[in-house]
C-alpha cells in the first residue's frame, strides 16, 4: 500500500494580540504593560512567527487601558527601531463603552469611556500604522454596553483610510456582518475587506466550528479573514480557522494560559505553540513580507 505524502496547505498569516482591555496581571504576572514590555514582546513574537502584532496600550502606573498617543508612539517607535517589516495593527476599540448609572441609566457610570469617533482614531492619524481595528459591535460586554453606531463607524472608517491605513473589521456576531455588508454596499472601504471573526466573547459568537463556518459564509466576497477564540478555545480556534480557510490569531489579549494549569510566560511562547500546531496540520506561516502582499498593504 502506497502512503500519500503530507499535504502542504495554503500559507496563513498569524497575528499576535499582545494585551487587550481586560486581562490583568492578577490573572498572569507576565502580561506586558509598559511600552517597553509591549515592544519587547512584539519583537519576540515576530521572531517566533507572527507577521502582525495587534497593540493596545496601558497606563504604566495603573495598568488600566489608555488612549494616550504618546504611549502608542513609544511602542511603535521601539518596534520600528528593531524591525521595519513587522506589520503593526493598532486598536481603536477603546472609547466605545457605556456604563449606565444604576439610579439613572442616562447618566454615565464610572466605567464609561464613550468618545466621539475623531478622538478614537487620534493615534491612528498621528502614527499611521499599517492596520487599525474597526469594531462594528454594539453588545453587552461584561457589566457595560459597547456602542458603535453607524455614523460613528462610517466616520472612523473614513478617517482611518484618509491616512492610508487599512481597517481591520472586527465582527462579534452576525449583526456585525450585516453592518459590514451595508457598508460594502455604500463603498465605504477602499480595498477588499480585512476581517476578524471574534468568538468566545460572552453574548457574541460562540467558539464552535459551526459558528465559524456560518460567519465565514456571511462575509462579503472576496474578504480576507481571520477567526480566533478567547479563553480555553484560543488554541483550538487557531486550528479551526486555518482548516476553514482563514488566518489565525493568538496572544495574551485573548488568553492568559499556555495550557492547562500553565500560565503563558510570554506572547512569543503562545505564538510558538500555535506555529507548531499549524505546522503539524501542514500550514506554513507567512512572513511579514508575504502577509503584506496577501493583504495588499
Amino acid at each position: 500500500m502506497e502512503l500519500s505524502k503530507g499535504t502542504i496547505m495554503q500559507p496563513v498569516f498569524l497575528t499576535c494580540a499582545l494585551v487587550g482591555n481586560f486581562s490583568t496581571r492578577a490573572q498572569n504576572e507576565n502580561l506586558p504593560i509598559t511600552p517597553q514590555e509591549l515592544a519587547t514582546q512584539a519583537l519576540e513574537a515576530a521572531k517566533a512567527g507572527a507577521a502582525i502584532v495587534h497593540v493596545h496600550v496601558r497606563d504604566p502606573a495603573t495598568g488600566m487601558p489608555s488612549m494616550e498617543v504618546a504611549l502608542y508612539r513609544e511602542v511603535v517607535d521601539r518596534i520600528r527601531q528593531e524591525n521595519d517589516d513587522l506589520i503593526i495593527n493598532l486598536t481603536t476599540g477603546n472609547g466605545g463603552r457605556f456604563d449606565p448609572s444604576p439610579d439613572n441609566p442616562v447618566v454615565p457610570g464610572p466605567r464609561t469611556n464613550l468618545l466621539p469617533p475623531d478622538a478614537r482614531v487620534e493615534h491612528i492619524l498621528a502614527l499611521k500604522p499599517d492596520i487599525a481595528t474597526l469594531d462594528l459591535n454594539t453588545m453587552v460586554f461584561g457589566g457595560e454596553v459597547v456602542i458603535n453606531t453607524l455614523p460613528s463607524i462610517r466616520r472612523m472608517a473614513e478617517l482611518i483610510q484618509s491616512v492610508g491605513v487599512r481597517p481591520e473589521i472586527e465582527l462579534f456576531d452576525s449583526g456585525d456582518i450585516s453592518i459590514l455588508n451595508q457598508l460594502m454596499s455604500e463603498n465605504a472601504f477602499d480595498h477588499t475587506p480585512l476581517c476578524s471573526i471574534v468568538t468566545g466573547v460572552k453574548h457574541g459568537f460562540v467558539p464552535l466550528p459551526e459558528t465559524l463556518i456560518y460567519a465565514r459564509n456571511l462575509l462579503p466576497k472576496p474578504a480576507i479573514w481571520t477567526g480566533f477564540g478567547t479563553g480555553a478555545q484560543a488554541f483550538p480556534m487557531v486550528a479551526q480557522s486555518a482548516l476553514l480557510g482563514g488566518n489565525v490569531r493568538i496572544g495574551m489579549e485573548d488568553a492568559v494560559w499556555l495550557g492547562k494549569g500553565e500560565k503563558a510566560p510570554s506572547n512569543a511562547a503562545m505564538v510558538l505553540k500555535a506555529s507548531r500546531l499549524l505546522e503539524d496540520l501542514g500550514f506554513p506561516l507567512m512572513s511579514p513580507a508575504q502577509a503584506r502582499a496577501a493583504i495588499g498593504l
